[in-house]
């Protein structure tokens, strides 16, 4: 057959020789993306906002724990009564002994103390804004102390009544509790993780998710009363009575752990899941078996959302509170001894904030100090958290 011009062929027709119209291609606006985007971002930005103020007022209240005086009686009583314009005063020779410096108090007025000669000290008169008056002989004085920060990361006893502010027996009680607590998460958690992932058939997966999920929904304080009358008399009766105090923080932190076990198992099964099926294809073609493909592909191929998990149940057992008033003491202890009582930072800021603390107290201050710590803790945990997670981050195609 012999091909002719074009449109005179077989498959000649009309729309042969029609030519397409041109379509002029523009963005249409779209109301609700634009709607939701903004949402979205004015959420993040109040949430930014939210953290800003938290910190603020940690900030706020701490600094004002640091520099708040606390006012410590020198049992050194004015031996010589003294008129308004009096600088020189002459104190007992018993008690403290004052030192150039030092901020004193008589009554309401405030004086700073210039120089010592034996029992008589020169002040200067209405220190801070303190009116000069007349005192009485026998008129007990007062010295001026402030928490240092070397004292209250360094000191081992924290009694607020005598203005002993040393936070390590709260710190060794919290990293003790969040210890036991990982030391039981932890291999559990990845243990149900890889059982899930790797072997549960759907069934068994039913069945295990929901109970996981209930044991994440559980009230703290039921967590808390367990630890008390059950892990505790179980402990008691494992490693004896005299051994074992009745608040200690070995149950407590055993409890902590049976709380973060979803967190652990949930987390670890995602980043175990978002493993390629083509990695445990591999394995299993150079003969591994399911042990193996698990253990030495699935597991380390997912060994940075595993290490993040950790991380975030680290942070949420130290953050645990309920728990550990309950079961783990109600006193400030030193003590590397797990079946002894110790109070925790989160413990000690629920049963000092229970009681009868005025505002703006050193005590009342000494709850946000505590809290700004355990903020910066956390804080950390989740900073290293992003640099594990980039760091062993693998990315598959």
């Amino acid at each position: 057959m012999k091909i002719g011009a074009p449109g005179t062929g077989p498959f000649a027709g009309p729309a042969a020789s029609t030519a397409l119209p041109m379509t002029r291609l523009y963005k249409r606006p779209r109301i609700r993306e634009a709607i939701i985007q903004a949402v979205l971002f004015l959420c993040g930005v109040l949430s930014i906002l939210i953290t800003a103020g938290i910190v603020y007022e940690l900030g706020k209240e701490s600094l004002r724990f640091f520099t708040t005086d606390l006012w410590e009686s020198t049992n050194k009583p004015l031996a010589v009564s003294v008129d308004v314009s009096a600088k020189l005063l002459e104190v007992g020779p018993a008690g403290t002994a004052l030192r150039p410096g030092d901020i004193i108090r008589l009554d309401g007025e405030q004086m700073q103390v210039e120089s010592v000669q034996d029992s008589v000290i020169r002040v200067q008169r209405g220190f801070r804004g303190t009116a000069p008056a007349a005192h009485q002989a026998g008129t007990e004085i007062f010295r001026a102390d402030r928490v240092s920060l070397v004292e209250f990361f360094t000191g081992t006893q924290w009694i607020p009544q005598i203005g002993q502010f040393g936070i390590l027996p709260l710190v060794n009680a919290t990293l003790m509790t969040s210890t036991i607590a990982m030391l039981v998460a932890l291999p559990l958690g990845l243990a149900i993780a890889i059982y899930l992932s790797e072997y549960a058939n759907e069934r068994a997966r039913s069945i295990l998710k929901p109970i996981m999920e209930v044991l994440a929904g559980i009230p703290t304080v039921v967590y808390g009363y367990f630890a008390l009358t059950f892990m505790t008399p179980l402990l008691r009766n494992i490693f004896g009575r005299d051994v074992v105090e009745v608040y200690n923080t070995a149950s407590a932190g055993i409890v902590i752990g049976i709380l973060v076990l979803p967190l652990v198992s949930s987390m670890s099964e995602d980043a175990l899941n978002a493993v390629p099926r083509s990695l445990r294809e591999a394995a299993y073609a150079l003969g591994a078996t399911k042990l193996e493909t698990a253990l030495k592909v699935v597991v380390p191929a997912a060994l940075s959302g595993i290490a993040a998990a950790f991380i975030v149940a680290i942070s949420r057992a130290i953050g645990e509170t309920m728990i550990v008033a309950i079961a783990a003491g109600a006193g400030p202890n030193l003590t590397f001894n797990p079946f002894q009582p110790a109070e925790t930072m989160t413990g000690h800021i629920v049963r000092i904030s229970g009681g009868d603390l005025s505002y703006d107290s050193i005590d009342y201050n000494s709850i946000f100090a505590i809290g700004l710590v355990l903020f910066f803790m956390t804080l950390l945990l989740n900073i290293i958290s992003q640099r594990v997670v980039r760091r062993f981050r693998e990315v598959y195609e």
